[in-house]
């Protein structure tokens, strides 16, 4: 067991939310991350734009309960994922920040057995776990999320698919600012960090445990899709077989797969996903 009082095991927990997100869920989500079995003295929530009625009364109700560990970082308007977590990154105390969407539900050890890691092994710089999807209750699980354990099964993985689970995702700043920190990229700025960041000799591990449950149903699934999504994946394959990731073959092949992927209808992507990228 990890002292609560380590100062070397301190960490930071980072979360955007903005206007559209559900009022019901960002209090669950806050509320899995106070109930960890290590618990953060640094919370640092960006809202990334004006949010709605019911959004602010969970934050007011939060700060109120606390007010030491809560950082509230408001933007003046909307500039999407990535602009909000790098804004965000900068007001995180600690080397240690985990991420969190403000709709999932971190398992009450996630950030334990992910601090844990970085005890045992202080020269890693990324530690994700499993995630397992749900739609109507976490007893429900419809899927699961696996991600490639070992450094060099992570860097062949990244070749061809995100290698982490962004939801649950713990890592040193310090590393992340190294490469750049998160950069602009139409729904991939976590996938291009992370190709940033092995290119820059960052070890990493993917936990063999659950650490997060993930909402997930058809609108996560649309978000997948259209035209502009296929672009931005063929931007960042072609960023990766510029810069020697990948191969020129491995760069069609992916730009084919993903573009089909982008274009098909909703409910066959979903059972695509389902079927055969999670894991029952």
């Amino acid at each position: 067991m990890i002292s609560k009082d380590s100062d070397n095991y301190q960490y930071s927990i980072l979360m955007s939310v903005y206007h559209k997100e559900n009022a019901e869920y960002l209090r669950t989500a806050m509320e899995s991350i106070w109930n960890q079995t290590i618990p953060t003295d640094d919370f640092v929530l960006v809202c990334d734009g004006p949010l709605n009625e019911g959004l602010d009364a969970v934050i007011e109700e939060m700060e109120k309960e606390h007010p030491r560990e809560l950082c509230i970082v408001r933007l003046e308007k909307n500039g999407g994922l990535g602009n909000a977590l790098n804004e965000g990154i900068k007001h995180c105390k600690h080397e240690l920040v985990a991420r969190m969407d403000s709709d999932d539900i971190s398992r009450p050890n996630r950030c334990e057995w992910q601090l844990k890691v970085f005890q045992k092994h202080p020269d890693i710089s990324v530690v994700s776990g499993i995630v397992e999807e749900f739609t109507v209750s976490t007893d429900q699980i419809e899927a699961r999320r696996i991600p490639p354990e070992t450094q060099e099964e992570i860097t062949i993985f990244a070749k061809k698919r995100n290698p982490f689970n962004h939801p649950c995702v713990m890592y040193k700043k310090s590393a992340v600012e190294a490469a750049g920190g998160y950069q602009d990229f139409y729904l991939l700025e976590d996938y291009y960090l992370w190709i940033r960041m092995l290119r820059n000799g960052a070890i990493c591990y993917n936990l063999q445990e659950p650490l997060l449950w993930m909402r997930a149903g058809s609108e996560m699934y649309k978000r997948r899709a259209g035209w502009k999504y296929a672009q931005s994946q063929k931007a960042l394959f072609k960023y990766m077989k510029d810069s020697g990731f990948i191969s020129e073959s491995q760069y069609i092949k992916s730009v084919a797969v993903r573009t089909m992927s982008s274009l098909t209808p909703n409910w066959l992507r979903e059972f695509m996903f389902k079927t055969v990228m999670r894991k029952k």
